[in-house]
């Protein structure tokens, strides 16, 4: 009934039924923060091959909600475990190269809660990780649209 709240899942999880999962064309990435003395801060990694700034990210899992995807790739790339939240921050796009040529793609960004920071994680030794404020995590990523949404993140304002 309208005006009553939602119960159950708000994502129901990615099913493939063919081909591969790199068809489709959308990541999932994770906006992993903690508050540290009452200010935001968020992790970024870098990528493996140019080294830009990046939130950890990758394509939809078999069986994972976006979101659950998301938290995923936190852990493999930036070695975060924490608690992602089913409600997407927003959308922005990339070229992704690849060696069969490349490809545009849109991520959706989902925020992630970190509550355990690992010493030891699968891409350690590809990656670099860091915590910066939302001001200058903005200001270190090269898209356009991630600076908007780190800028105007709010995790007071997260609901459901």
């Amino acid at each position: 009934m309208a005006g009553e709240p939602m119960s159950g899942p708000i994502q129901i999880p990615l099913k493939f039924q063919s081909g591969r999962k790199t068809d489709v064309r959308s990541q999932f990435a994770a906006l992993c923060y903690r508050i540290v003395e009452g200010e935001v801060e968020v992790c970024l990694v870098t990528s493996r091959r140019t080294k830009r700034w990046i939130l950890p990210k990758g394509w939809p899992m078999h069986k994972q909600t976006p979101a659950d995807a998301a938290a995923i790739e936190a852990y493999e790339e930036a070695g975060l475990k924490g608690t992602p939240k089913d409600i997407c921050l927003g959308v922005y796009s990339y070229v992704k190269r690849l060696k069969t040529g490349d490809i545009p793609v849109t991520v959706l960004v989902y925020p992630v809660l970190v509550t355990e920071i690992l010493a030891e994680w699968p891409e350690r030794e590809q990656r670099i990780r860091k915590w910066f404020s939302l001001k200058k995590a903005a200001k270190k990523v090269d898209e356009p649209e991630l600076k908007a949404i780190l800028r105007s993140f709010d995790p007071l304002h997260l609901s459901r």
